[in-house]
């Protein structure tokens, strides 16, 4: 079960109310409530000067392939990338609401749903295979943070944004997934990134990113799909950034047809939960696998405890 009755807490910074009727058009998926604010780390710009935060040009990273904008009645578009998506499928955003400034991103190892009115993603997709890890494996860490020039400027977030903001620029599809350097340099993109307090990046959330990177080399592939959650009437807002008050991150095992999600605050706490995929859908309003049979999407899969000292709660306390 999925709590939805707490509160927001207050942080330090600036914060604004969204209506009602807006709020629902910049949700991306939600469970449970709580907001926290965060330091620095290797994602955070932190002290730098503005308008940097950057180690290697931008232009190492190609423009991906963007959609036209999504409209008011399409939940489900064509691909360009259906390679990224659990048979072939995209997410079905359910929520009429969600779907305005929507536009699809197709990189060269997963997809984004990018919405211009968070100026974050409303998820990333890929498909993971021992393969493409073992060469990822191989690859060090080059920071390439930068602007997504193939979205409109009034879409899109920029490295000012998260200037001295507090929080992390964290990806929702990580560096260490990336098979080459092209796409390790197209993770970078601020289309893929949320802002995220750096214990949690840093933390449960590398962790959970371990996990898949554990079931898709024990099975040979597994699809991911990750996402934030801004819940509440209070959403935190960096720059023109909405800062998102949850995280999730989906787990498909075709090779034992099982799936579920782990869910976790934005926040430095080490508590998650487990839900199961038709769970998600309900709460947040996108269908993550919507071409899983029924049984699979009602029936959450034992996901591992992320880290040793993090805790599994069913309900919010």
């Amino acid at each position: 079960m999925i709590d939805l009755l707490r509160p927001l807490s207050q942080c330090s910074g600036f914060t604004i109310r969204i209506p009602s009727w807006r709020l629902c058009s910049v949700v991306a998926a939600a469970v449970v409530f709580v907001t926290g604010c965060g330091g620095g780390g290797s994602d955070s710009p932190g002290g730098t000067a503005p308008g940097t935060g950057s180690t290697t040009p931008a232009a190492t990273a190609t423009i991906p392939a963007v959609a036209p904008s999504a409209d008011a009645t399409s939940a489900t578009p064509a691909s360009s990338c259906p390679q990224h998506y659990a048979l072939a499928t995209t997410p079905a955003v359910t929520r009429e609401s969600l779907r305005p400034l929507t536009r699809e991103l197709c990189y060269d190892a997963f997809a984004i749903l990018h919405s211009g009115v968070s100026r974050t993603p409303l998820y990333a997709a890929e498909h993971l295979t021992r393969f493409n890890l073992a060469l990822a494996a191989t690859l060090e860490r080059v920071d390439n943070f930068h602007a997504e020039v193939g979205l409109p400027v009034t879409e899109r977030a920029e490295l000012t944004d998260y200037v001295r903001s507090g929080y992390d620029r964290g990806h929702l599809a990580p560096n260490a997934d990336m098979p080459t350097p092209a796409a390790q340099a197209q993770s970078f993109s601020l289309a893929n990134m949320v802002p995220q307090v750096h214990a949690n990046n840093a933390g449960i959330w590398s962790s959970m990113e371990q996990v898949a990177r554990r079931l898709a080399t024990d099975d040979g592939e597994v699809y991911v799909v990750s996402g934030p959650a801004f819940l509440g009437s209070d959403i935190k807002q960096i720059g023109r950034v909405l800062v998102p008050t949850h995280l999730w991150k989906v787990i498909y095992r075709p090779a034992t047809q099982q799936a579920g999600a782990y869910v976790i605050r934005n926040d430095d706490s080490v508590a998650y939960q487990v839900v199961s995929i038709a769970a998600l859908t309900q709460t947040v309003g996108i269908d993550v696998l919507p071409s899983l049979p029924v049984v699979v999407r009602e029936t959450a899969m034992e996901l591992p405890q992320p880290t040793s000292v993090s805790t599994r709660v069913a309900l919010w306390p």
